[in-house]
């Protein structure tokens, strides 16, 4: 089981959906901070608090696992003097070290930042959205193409902190 190191840069959960209406309009603010140092993961409901948790629609996506790479990628390619900040992405869990993107659907793989191991099964891609032109930068959402990210159900209880973690892939 090939195994690698990772940075947890960014945790995000929200108990609404921000980006509703008009991208001209500015996304909606949240009633609480989004950022978290940790978060709690559920096994089959998503994360703690987060506005996908328990959802019956949503089980396969409740979790979205971001690349940092991409938005370093994103940066270079637009001229940015620095990658966006990844919690603008809106993605709950954003890795560096490790392209999430080329997981292959199906694949079971395990985030440990230290508090035990937690698989995620990877479902679907999260694809970027019109939106991302306005909250990072114009040409981000044809930017982000293939790198949005994926979707994932969480398979144990367990918990994320910020910082160094490892990854494995299961299968």
């Amino acid at each position: 089981m090939p195994s690698y190191p990772v940075e947890v840069v960014a945790l995000l959960v929200s108990s609404r959906h921000a980006f509703e209406g008009r991208p001209a309009d500015g996304p909606r603010p949240d009633p609480e901070p989004a950022s978290r140092e940790r978060v709690t993961v559920r096994a089959g409901l998503g994360l703690a608090g987060d506005r996908y948790f328990n959802h019956p629609a949503h089980r396969q996506a409740a979790v979205t696992v971001f690349d940092a790479g991409s938005l370093d990628h994103l940066a270079g390619a637009l001229g940015l003097p620095a990658a966006p900040d990844p919690h603008l992405t809106r993605r709950n869990i954003t890795l560096r070290g490790f392209e999430v993107d080329g997981l292959a659907r199906g694949t079971v793989f395990c985030l440990d930042s230290g508090d035990g191991p937690v698989r995620f099964r990877a479902h679907r891609p999260a694809h970027p959205c019109a939106w991302m032109d306005v909250v990072l930068a114009p040409g981000a959402f044809r930017g982000l193409r293939s790198r949005g990210g994926i979707r994932c159900e969480p398979l144990d209880d367990g918990l994320l902190r910020l910082g160094s973690a490892s990854l494995s892939v299961l299968s």
